[in-house]
């Protein structure tokens, strides 16, 4: 990948990195707020979003800048192993169909901002609820900073060196975040997502004409998987069962996620909810297609320094200038999008579930909106340290394992929505269980994903992520059955 300073692109790049930058300082006035100082307007957006802000909101902070360099990443690297993120994402829109329009209803009838406070209102138990917690914020930490990683693969294709256009860029990010909320990211999505669908369109219909046509994408990605001696363009028989199990794990995890979960209680209606499984699996398809991006690598023939570097080295090589850097500003505000929803799902965790509930239990709105204001900004500084002071390999790590970890607070989550015969003491074991466990398997795996399962002359290789829930759900049954069980207390924030 060609690492010069292109002007041409450049001078893109800038003009719609300065078009979002002046979208979210006024998106402050967006929708109309009374104040911004009420978590349920600055970190929920006054819940008022309705299908289409729901549908550009939740796909821009689910489809990240990582997801657009990582998975054609992937596949460029494996074959076919990458496209695991299709099904995932199939698969995950029934389960949002069926679960989320009834946490939704309980949230906005309680005023609950957060998981935790779900957890908390059904249990009554601080315990549980911080446990709930302390998940969200350590499992949404390596999703920001990975998100600078897709950013900086951007940033790098432009010809910039070292770390300060990445720092700029989070400052302005930190700035238009603590100013105006979930409403800045909300109407910035607009802009990504029409950006990103424009640059895959032109991506799949000029790149296999320019390579001699997917016939020939196709046949130089399998030579080159035979060549060195790993990966192919299909799954092989024994990569079906981790294929499944990685894909059903992940989409169960997905929905459970900080950022993901203030999408959905920022909507309007329990009927925006449904409206929007039924609607945002038109982002799968474009996941499809940029997913054959890894195929065209292999047939363009690149010389890349990082798999990372394949998107951006197909749009410099393949395209004029100015359209590089139309691409590159959409991968770069890919990015913005989704870290701003993190950092705000984060910061309302840490309000309500730990200064709130720990330090001052008789905030009032407005004291909750400016703790929350400025522990987005901690948070956005912390994701910021880790990429520029730890290596990248150590983010990926983590975000493999806060995959792992944020599906054991699934049960807790989901479960008391439907039935309350499940205790809080029983569920912490569970949770405990399952996220210690799971750690230590893949602990000891490795930092792997997947794990070899051998019971008997049976072999499987299977995600850890539902080892680890299926220990949990167990142990939480077990628990519940030898203890004494008690009615659920309802609490109150």
């Amino acid at each position: 990948m060609k690492t010069d300073l292109d002007v041409p692109a450049l001078a893109v790049f800038l003009f719609f990195f300065a078009l979002v930058t002046v979208m979210g300082f006024v998106a402050s006035h967006w929708k109309r707020p009374k104040t911004l100082a009420s978590l349920d307007e600055w970190g929920l957006g006054g819940r008022q979003f309705g299908t289409w802000i729901t549908w550009f909101l939740v796909g821009g902070d689910f489809y990240t800048a990582y997801t657009v360099i990582a998975v054609p990443a992937l596949v460029y690297s494996v074959g076919a192993y990458g496209f695991f993120a299709l099904p995932y994402t199939i698969l995950v829109y029934p389960f949002v169909f069926m679960v989320m329009p009834k946490l939704w209803q309980v949230a906005k009838d309680n005023g609950y901002v957060t998981a935790a406070d779900v957890v908390h209102g059904r249990y009554a138990s601080r315990t549980l609820e911080a446990a709930v917690a302390i998940t969200g914020v350590v499992a949404t930490m390596p999703y920001i900073a990975l998100q600078l990683i897709g950013m900086a693969a951007a940033v790098k294709a432009l010809g910039f060196e070292g770390e300060m256009p990445l720092i700029a860029a989070f400052v302005v990010l930190a700035l238009y975040t603590y100013s105006s909320g979930l409403r800045a990211p909300a109407l910035i999505a607009f802009v990504k997502d029409i950006m990103i669908y424009i640059a895959v369109i032109a991506a799949i219909s000029v790149i296999p004409g320019k390579l001699g046509g997917y016939a020939n994408v196709f046949h130089a990605a399998d030579e080159a998987f035979k060549a060195k001696g790993s990966g192919s363009i299909i799954l092989g028989p024994t990569q079906y069962f981790a294929y499944a199990t990685l894909a059903l794990g992940s989409a169960l995890a997905a929905f459970m996620y900080p950022h993901t979960l203030t999408g959905i209680f920022a909507a309007k209606s329990a009927t925006t909810i449904r409206k929007n499984a039924v609607l945002l699996p038109a982002y799968t398809l474009m996941l499809g297609l940029l997913a054959l991006l890894g195929y065209m690598g292999h047939a363009a023939q690149l010389k890349l320094a990082s798999n990372n570097d394949v998107v951006p080295a197909l749009f410099q090589t393949l395209f004029p200038s100015w359209f590089a850097g139309f691409a590159f500003a959409a991968i770069a505000i890919g990015a913005l999008v989704p870290a701003a929803v993190m950092s705000i799902g984060a910061a309302n965790l840490f309000t309500r579930n730990f200064w709130k509930a720990y330090v001052n239990p008789q905030i009032d709105t407005a004291g909750e909106a400016t703790v929350a204001k400025l522990a987005s900004l901690v948070v956005k500084v912390g994701a910021l340290l880790v990429i520029i002071y730890l290596p990248t390999q150590f983010a990926l790590d983590l975000q493999l394992l806060g995959g792992l970890w944020i599906l054991q607070t699934l049960p807790a989550l989901i479960f008391g929505l439907f039935t309350g015969w499940f205790t809080a003491p029983a569920l912490l074991a569970g949770w405990v269980v399952g996220l210690f466990g799971g750690t230590y398997l893949t602990w000891m795996d490795g930092l792997k994903p997947l794990h070899l399962l051998s019971m008997g002359s049976f072999q499987a290789t299977v995600y850890v992520g539902l080892i680890a829930l299926a220990a949990n759900i167990a142990v939480a049954v077990l628990v519940n059955l030898v203890m004494p069980k008690r009615p659920a207390a309802i609490a109150s924030h």
